[in-house]
């Protein structure tokens, strides 16, 4: 058994394991978001399948902030969330913002084809409603808070007064808030963000990231008394080729 199967096992078996996180296997990040690009019927089909049971399928009133992080550098989090965001959207019929909290390695403008000035940095340093520096994308009920201009002390921000104020303002403008957040592994900017959310998804790659790693991850966003919502398990493999996926 591989080691990252064993970890979302033992998430599930331990005791103090939230009771309502899933496991939620997405197959791939390379599903494209930008105009005319193609997408993967299988990859889609996860992603709706992630957003039923975290927003859509919920008895009780749905998560409205949600943070997405991986373990580490590299494992999709920023093509599962987009995924998401726009899944949501579409599905939920009420207005979802993607908010690209990755002050260091932004990577939400480009996946949709828009421009990354006057975001999140922008935001937590300006007057002005929440609204103005957020970008209608090219799908109804979908707006985009890219990470803004970035500073050598962008990421600082997070931990300033504004950043509550401002997703204040989200919940307000907005139904739904889905965070891409920088890998756990390198920076504490996923649990800053996690604790003005209601859960985060935790993001791992399949035959990556390691199990040591993971639970470090999943130990901190304990202490940082950040609900875990689910752990996807992306870039799985599977044994039937893609050309034959592409036709169910």
């Amino acid at each position: 058994m591989s080691r990252h199967f064993e970890l979302l096992q033992q998430m599930e078996q331990e005791e103090h394991v939230e009771p309502d996180v899933r496991r939620i296997p997405v197959t791939a990040s390379e599903a494209g978001l930008r105009s005319g690009a193609k997408h993967r019927p299988w990859f889609d089909a996860e992603a709706l399948r992630l957003v039923q049971q975290i927003f859509l399928l919920q008895t009780q009133e749905p998560p409205r902030v949600v943070v997405f992080s991986g373990i580490d550098h590299g494992n999709g989090c920023s093509r599962i969330s987009a995924s998401a965001a726009e899944i949501l959207a579409k599905n939920a019929r009420r207005p979802v913002c993607l908010v690209d909290a990755n002050f260091r390695s932004p990577a939400l403008p480009e996946l949709f084809g828009t421009t990354n000035h006057h975001g999140l940095t922008e935001a937590l340093l300006q007057p002005g409603p929440i609204g103005s520096f957020v970008k209608p994308l090219n799908r109804s009920n979908l707006w985009l808070l890219s990470s803004g201009t970035l500073a050598a002390d962008s990421a600082n921000l997070l931990s300033s007064d504004s950043l509550r104020e401002r997703l204040s303002e989200l919940r307000q403008d907005f139904d739904f808030v889905v965070i891409d957040a920088p890998p756990l592994t390198r920076y504490s900017d996923a649990l800053v963000l996690g604790q003005h959310s209601e859960g985060l998804v935790l993001v791992l790659e399949a035959d990556s990231t390691r199990r040591e790693a993971a639970s470090v991850a999943v130990a901190s966003l304990r202490a940082a008394n950040v609900p875990i919502l689910a752990a996807v398990l992306n870039k799985r493999t599977f044994p039937i080729p893609e050309a034959i996926y592409s036709r169910l």
